[in-house]
């Protein structure tokens, strides 16, 4: 037994510490606060406190919970009970419940065109983001469920996934060529024709952009004659790729490859690549012709710049191989069953012959013919025409683009340059439908559904502002090293940026102890100073400890130290 005296060397204080998730809260609400979202959304749509807290509060919640931890409507409020949101955002967890964030949701589903109009333009007024090249392209997500049909938002149409059997939402974004800024975005309905949409996109762009001349580039839903005939008639310059069935291959096969002229651009993929091994763009330039859809519509006539593409004609040329490789033994191989019990007479060698052709996409240079035995039965004899595969290997590698924009502005190999910032706005929807994940979404009804994409969509602008101040603190290299296990130096991205500021936590102050942000790694610290984010160490015995002020005259998050 132990007596009193030693029991009492082991008696000890208890100590209640609180950690919280902070993550990228503070980052979120600065950069927020700079596009006043919650300020926008009440002017918006007023009203809505009676739960003690406004709409404009709880979409910028929401905008939070995408940018650090997506959760359905339903979890939010034990995301905010988790993280700091009630320290950054002087939001209390209990008021964020299911209910008053569908109400928030209905409340802007209505002015959604108005509110991403509204933060647009904030957002470009208040980072300097450059609108003189914009980005156009819409995206499609599948919905699971049943939707009533007074509301014709979600629906059939052409889904991108090829899910054709579910149901479907769409939506477009307009990115800047500076940052890859998604500076406008709307939603669709799942039926909505995607080149229906150019025009809309294009008046919703230039009440963006006001007195400034912008860019307009897009996909090949922008190539009708409606939408050249408006974008002509706005003077809105444009660039968009030529439809495939608009130019015959004859055009390609006339073409001199060595008139064109060689592009001085070389693809990012290919930067550390032997000048022998990149890949290779020449253009050559036409005048490309558009008939109105009535005999008394004017013709068009339209710059067209021809280009072609070395990786894109080995691509063409391994795809071609790779057919006929897959055609000649599944040919070769009814050859051999010819005659046999499954194949004895004439129309069925016949029928399964079109199905390897259409499968196989040979049905042009395919040639054959089946001859009849009396003993043997019939014989399959087949090849393929050089002279045709001949034709079809002279327009490897070549497409065009449309060009609205005269030559003293951009010469053919500008325009190619322009467009190939075209792969900005995919990576955007990689961003949209990943770490913001779009999918899935769990809402009753289809014009919450709306709203709830146009709330990812502002965490999506939020998302790119964090990754250019990133990339823009770093100097023209744009390059920092930590963000990988081998240091090596690379590009930040809006993932990256968030996964490292993800692992920060805040120790809940009390009485006595004065709340402390946990900073685990100088990544961490290096990322908060580049923006903007006062970090300073506030304990010498924690060296991995730190201190987090936020900047700016309204800071929600307490002085720590």
């Amino acid at each position: 037994m132990t007596s009193r005296s030693q029991r009492q060397r082991f008696e000890c204080a208890v100590v209640s510490v609180v950690e919280k998730r902070l993550g990228a809260l503070p980052v979120a609400a600065e950069f927020l606060r700079r596009l006043d979202v919650p300020g926008i959304v009440d002017e918006i749509c007023p009203g809505g406190a009676s739960a003690h807290l406004t709409h404009g509060q709880v979409i910028e919640a929401l905008v939070a919970n995408r940018l650090t931890s997506p959760a359905p409507l339903v979890r939010v409020g034990d995301w905010a009970r988790t993280w700091a949101v009630e320290e950054v955002f002087g939001i209390e967890a209990g008021l964020l419940n299911d209910d008053r964030l569908a109400r928030a949701l209905d409340a802007i589903a209505p002015h959604l065109e108005k509110l991403a109009g509204t933060v647009g333009a904030r957002a470009i007024a208040e980072f300097g983001i450059d609108t003189a090249r914009l980005h156009w392209d819409m995206t499609s997500m599948s919905v699971h469920g049943a939707y009533p049909e007074p509301y014709p938002l979600v629906g059939y149409g052409h889904p991108k996934d090829r899910r054709v059997d579910l149901k479907q939402v769409q939506a477009g974004l307009a990115v800047s060529a500076d940052g890859g800024i998604p500076v406008h975005a709307r939603v669709f309905g799942g039926g909505a024709a995607e080149v229906s949409q150019v025009v809309g996109a294009m008046r919703d762009l230039s009440r963006l952009a006001g007195e400034q001349k912008f860019l307009m580039v897009a996909d090949s839903k922008l190539v009708s004659y409606r939408n050249v005939a408006a974008l002509l008639e706005a003077g809105v310059e444009f660039i968009a790729p030529v439809p495939a069935a608009q130019v015959k291959d004859e055009v390609y096969a006339a073409l001199d490859l060595a008139q064109a002229q060689v592009v001085d651009w070389v693809p990012d993929r290919d930067a550390g690549k032997p000048a022998d091994q990149r890949e290779v763009y020449r253009v050559l330039e036409d005048v490309h012709t558009l008939a109105g859809p009535r005999k008394r519509d004017p013709v068009l006539r339209v710059r067209r710049i021809l280009v072609h593409s070395t990786a894109h004609a080995k691509g063409q040329q391994a795809a071609r191989a790779n057919r006929l490789a897959k055609a000649s033994a599944e040919l070769d191989k009814l050859v051999a069953a010819a005659g046999g019990r499954h194949y004895k007479t004439r129309e069925k060698i016949a029928a399964r012959v079109g199905v390897i052709a259409a499968r196989r996409r040979v049905v042009s240079c395919l040639r054959w013919h089946i001859t009849e035995d009396e003993t043997d039965g019939p014989h399959l004899h087949w090849h393929f025409d050089q002279e045709a595969l001949d034709a079809e290997a002279a327009v490897d590698g070549w497409y065009a683009l449309l060009a609205g924009i005269p030559h003293t502005k951009a010469d053919p190999a500008q325009v190619l340059i322009h467009y190939k910032g075209q792969g900005t706005v995919e990576r955007r929807y990689h961003d949209f439908k990943g770490p913001l994940a779009v999918s899935p979404v769990f809402v009753q009804h289809n014009h919450r559904v709306a709203a709830l994409i146009q709330v990812i969509c502002l965490a999506l602008l939020v998302f790119c502002l964090v990754e250019r101040q990133v990339r823009r603190a770093l100097g023209p290299q744009q390059t920092m090293a930590g963000l990988y296990p081998d240091n090596r130096r690379v590009r930040p991205t809006g993932r990256m940026i968030l996964y490292h500021l993800g692992e920060l936590t805040l120790r809940v102050g009390t009485v006595t102890e004065p709340p402390m942000v946990q900073i685990t790694r100088g990544v961490q610290l290096h990322l908060l100073e580049l923006l903007g984010i006062e970090a300073t160490r506030t304990r010498p015995p924690r060296p991995c400890t730190g201190d987090l002020r936020r900047t700016g005259p309204d800071a929600r998050l307490p002085s720590y130290g």
